[in-house]
């Protein structure tokens, strides 16, 4: 399973909205939105003409079109609701912020990397397992996308461009997992890279 820093780093979610629209929902949309407008319109033209005024038609669906175009704009940028009682815990990054079931890509990915590093906090064969092949794919990622090889394709190369205690580290399963000291210059050796 082949894993890049992008795939990493994205998070894609796709609403119901969305997927609808996508498949000629959007015209079931539009005639709904011009449905509300001529409701609306009539209500305000009959309310203007019973106080005795009178304004062009034009500049009433156009304050119309414009008031609904805002009141859309505000309902995407609005936060969601608070969850139920009984509903799932905020996934925000600190407890009762409103980001309410929002996903975050950056935290996704950090999980994606604190679970597995906490479960092989001691234990060699579970970092040679999973850690270590990640950390393998990071470093072919970055060599293929700032120098256009990987350790498979120009070994030679790759090792004189990952220095060689990365190199030796990526290579040479070590008796013990490293500890956050190390893996903290093996992070830095990668993004130097």
């Amino acid at each position: 399973m082949s894993t890049s820093i992008d795939d990493l780093l994205s998070f894609d979610e796709e609403s119901a909205g969305e997927a609808r629209d996508a498949r000629g929902g959007w015209l079931r949309a539009a005639l709904r939105i011009l449905a509300v407008t001529a409701a609306i319109v009539v209500v305000i033209v009959v309310g203007l003409r019973a106080v005795g005024l009178q304004v062009s038609l034009w500049i009433i669906v156009a304050g119309v079109l414009a008031v609904l175009a805002v009141r859309r704009v505000t309902a995407a940028l609005s936060p969601p609701p608070p969850p139920r009682a009984g509903g799932r815990a905020p996934a925000g990054e600190e407890p009762g912020t409103w980001n309410w079931g929002a996903r975050d890509a950056l935290r996704a990915a950090i999980n994606g990397w604190e679970r597995p590093l906490d479960w092989s906090g001691g234990n060699r064969e579970r970092f040679t397992e999973r850690i270590l092949p990640r950390l393998g794919e990071l470093a072919d990622e970055r060599l293929r996308q700032k120098h256009g090889v990987t350790r498979e394709s120009d070994p030679a190369r790759a090792r004189s461009l990952l220095g060689e205690p990365l190199w030796t580290f990526l290579a040479t399963p070590s008796r013990r997992p490293p500890s956050p000291r190390d893996l903290a210059a093996i992070v830095a050796e990668l993004e130097k890279l």
